[in-house]
């Protein structure tokens, strides 16, 4: 007996929209019967989640910070991913980010000029986009699989970043504490209302989003990743390089996860840190495949996924659980989005001797 996979000829548009939306209630009902497990109230802890944190006007900014760096960096993977590129070091990318465009507020402390804040923010996307250059050049030099060499890139990031902020950059007068120097008001990105913490970052990351829109829907550009990712034989013979697609999609991904690094840095906390991110960049994978790939849908799935963050804050205080349990939430998500997605775009046989028994379609 063995198990094959079929390839269905075409997924109807009515599939598409629904499997994300299929995967969120899986998630859902299984998030509960976990509460349930766990002797805590399934509505109560549903309701922490989702509900409570829609309810006040502080939390809605807390949400538009969680969600912009989410939106960012998973709209910079959607690119990447579409033209079968896999950037899974975002999250790294996003560390040198915040670190590249610390550099200017933290080295150069006493400089004070309405120049500094962009220049930040142009230093925190070069950074991270160098930083994916370097599993581009692995790829397209050696034949390097993207997707190891970006991941172990980001625990390099990480330990460098601790390295600074309790050595050469931590701040001589800060007790001791492991950080760097608090940033001065001309490198803190502005809040965008008078009612809330929420800051320009989100504004960044709607833009990105339909930036990237435009482009993939009515550029050459857009269509060179579209036609590469399906088929990079036909984008060959169509007059498209392989290679350069390479380094654009992940130079594209990293500029924007850094871009997402250092908003984050100078928007929500104003200081480096050895943690400046729960998982932005690996959760923001769920994020872009629950929004299909597309920098719009990226936009609804991405607030989905920071009001788990937000949520799950809220439940360790209301009913008392771990913060894994937001790590399990997003967990089972991913699960869901991928075999939904798997079980529509394929079909399941069990092949017992020369019989054959379908599951997940029907059969020839």
């Amino acid at each position: 007996m063995r198990i094959e996979l079929e390839r269905r000829p075409r997924m109807s548009g009515l599939f598409a929209v629904v499997s994300p939306l299929l995967a969120l209630a899986l998630t859902v009902i299984f998030g509960g019967i976990m509460f349930a497990l766990l002797g805590k109230d399934p509505v109560e802890a549903l309701f922490s989640f989702f509900i409570e944190p829609l309810l006040e006007v502080w939390s809605l900014h807390e949400l538009a910070i969680k969600a912009a760096p989410l939106i960012l960096i998973g709209v910079g993977l959607s690119v990447a991913y579409r033209s079968n590129n896999w950037n899974i070091g975002a999250e790294g990318q996003f560390t040198v980010g915040a670190i590249t465009g610390s550099i200017l507020p933290v080295v150069f402390y006493e400089w004070h000029s309405p120049l500094l804040l962009p220049l930040m923010l142009v230093m925190g996307m070069l950074g991270g986009a160098l930083y994916a250059a370097i599993p581009a050049l692995l790829k397209t030099r050696f034949n390097t699989n993207e997707i190891l060499t970006s991941l172990m890139l980001v625990y390099i990031a990480q330990l460098f970043l601790d390295w600074l902020v309790r050595g050469a950059w931590r701040d001589p007068a800060g007790y001791n504490f492991p950080q760097s120097r608090s940033f001065v008001t001309e490198g803190v990105l502005p809040e965008m209302l008078s009612s809330g913490r929420a800051h320009w970052g989100f504004a960044f990351a709607i833009l990105a989003a339909v930036g990237v829109w435009f482009m993939m829907r009515y550029t050459l550009k857009g269509f060179q990743v579209v036609v590469l990712g399906q088929s990079e034989r036909a984008g060959r013979f169509a007059g498209f390089s392989s290679r350069g697609m390479v380094w654009f999609s992940m130079l594209f991904s990293g500029a924007l996860a850094g871009l997402a690094g250092i908003s984050e840095v100078s928007g929500s906390i104003g200081h480096l840190q050895p943690s400046i991110s729960p998982g932005y960049g690996f959760t923001a994978i769920i994020v872009a495949f629950l929004g299909r790939l597309n920098p719009l849908g990226i936009i609804g799935s991405g607030l989905v996924l920071a009001l788990t963050y937000l949520g799950g804050e809220g439940a360790q205080l209301s009913i008392g659980v771990s913060d894994k349990v937001t790590r399990v939430f997003q967990g089972l998500l991913l699960f869901f989005v991928l075999s939904c997605d798997t079980l529509i775009h394929y079909k399941v046989r069990v092949l017992v001797g020369k019989g054959r028994v379908l599951f997940g379609g029907a059969g020839r």
